[in-house]
């Protein structure tokens, strides 16, 4: 196959042509309150065929790979139809690679009847109190494997195992509904969803004392957020702006996002890594052939890179990041992040939480928006801080702002640190969700504005 897909690549008239063949098998088991929604297992195979000519992008996606020269004929008849301005791409490689995940245990050994009793034990913890009305349980596994060639004259071959699984707890009382959720997923194995009874009870237990929470008033405090809802701040807010397909676009994003333009203090540091073996986000080749790589965005509070696929680098006049990602073989790849964080600091939590006379502690992130450089987000759990120790709880946390400015009001980095995963994932184009990875450790922002009562 790898030989067949590389001659192909080589002889079509185009400026740069690829093609990527994808199987898959994955497994879904979803509780939601006392029901069983999904349970199966799912299989898929195809493939898709991209050229560059003339300025213009073909790309033809298909099943029947026996067909594969005719849907390659098709992308190339697309390209010289939509021509432009002929422009050339970043050049990388060639690459002769093999890449398999490698797991402890792994999720194909464990039958499906069994994956299902784990969840309906995960679902009966959850349903196990009386202030809970209802319950979400989610399990999703998936094995993943991508031939790939192009004719620079790369031939790689990836195999990944992703497993993971979100528990949900729903507390209603009256008009009053509050949920908390615990979610792990990443390319670890099976091991890392089959000990979750904590996790439900923790669920269960945040949940239930937001019932009894005191609304947040409204107004603007000094801030600390937990490694979680860091991590989502960095990829939300700052992330997306970092993805040059986006930017490249925007000639007001472009100014806005100069290299060299000072962001915050010297501690704080931003990177997008998809090396990181283990992570959600880890790629070993990004979908146009392009080894993953360590992406310093921000280095000592200042702007030093952003996020390329092979076109954007090009026409940019810097390296392409190895970002180009696409969902499956029915898309084609765009600038994607990978595991992105904020760079742990020198300051003990405990140092920063003593340090703040008065303000909030935000963990964690019910939902969120960003338009631009502005964002919103519902933090999941809350906390008075008062005299440097954390004192009541509250409840509607709604942080608004400028992510510019809030960069420039981070004035402590924690010493800790910690990764993220789950089954959410990251969406952008049509294309969700994607695996990934964010972290970062606590930090201290100034004057965040708070939506409340």
């Amino acid at each position: 196959m790898k030989d067949k897909l590389l001659d192909l690549c080589q002889k079509l008239p185009a400026d740069y042509a690829e093609v990527r063949i994808q199987e898959s098998v994955s497994t879904n088991v979803a509780y939601a309150g006392k029901e069983l929604e999904d349970i199966g297992e799912r299989t898929g195979r195809g493939g898709c065929v991209r050229v560059l000519k003339d300025g213009g992008w073909g790309f033809a996606t298909f099943n029947d790979i026996d067909r594969l020269e005719k849907y390659a004929r098709m992308a190339v008849t697309q390209a010289e139809l939509v021509g432009g301005t002929k422009f050339d791409i970043a050049r990388v490689g060639p690459f002769q690679e093999v890449y398999r995940t490698h797991v402890e245990s792994d999720p194909a050994d464990v039958s499906l009847a069994d994956k299902q009793q784990m969840c309906h034990r995960y679902n009966q913890i959850v349903l196990g109190n009386d202030r809970i009305q209802s319950s979400l349980v989610v399990y999703r596994d998936g094995r993943s494997k991508i031939c790939y060639a192009n004719s620079d004259g790369s031939s790689i071959e990836q195999e990944y195992v992703f497993c993971g699984a979100l528990v949900g707890a729903i507390a209603v009382d009256g008009a009053n509904i509050q949920r908390a959720f615990e979610s792990v997923g990443d390319l670890r194995g099976f091991s890392q969803v089959t000990a979750l009874d904590e996790d439900c009870e923790k669920a269960v237990k945040r949940a239930i004392d937001s019932l009894d929470a005191t609304p947040v008033a409204a107004g603007t405090y000094t801030v600390i957020v937990d490694p979680k809802l860091c991590g989502v701040f960095v990829h939300e807010a700052f992330g997306h702006l970092s993805e040059s397909d986006f930017l490249y676009e925007n000639p007001r994003l472009r100014d806005m996002m100069q290299l060299g333009r000072r962001f915050g203090e010297d501690f704080l540091n931003i990177t997008d890594d998809g090396s990181l073996e283990g992570e959600a986000g880890f790629i070993a080749f990004d979908s146009e052939g392009v080894p993953s790589s360590r992406t310093r965005l921000i280095t000592d509070g200042v702007l030093t890179d952003r996020l390329h696929n092979r076109e954007t680098a090009a026409k940019m006049g810097e390296r392409p990041t190895g970002n180009a990602r696409a969902i499956s073989y029915g898309h084609p790849p765009i600038v994607r992040m990978t595991n992105t964080f904020m760079e742990p600091g020198e300051t003990p939590f405990e140092q920063m939480l003593a340090e703040t006379e008065d303000g909030i502690y935000a963990i964690g992130m019910l939902g969120g928006q960003t338009n631009m450089e502005m964002f919103t987000f519902s933090a999941e759990e809350a906390y008075r801080i008062r005299k440097g120790k954390i004192a009541e709880k509250i409840r509607d946390v709604v942080l608004t702002g400028n992510v510019f400015q809030t960069l420039a009001n981070i004035d402590r980095v924690g010493s800790d640190f910690k990764m993220h995963g789950g089954l959410g994932g990251c969406g952008k184009g049509g294309q969700s969700p994607l695996r990934v990875g964010d972290g970062g450790p606590h930090c201290r922002i100034r004057n965040v504005v708070i939506g409340g009562r």
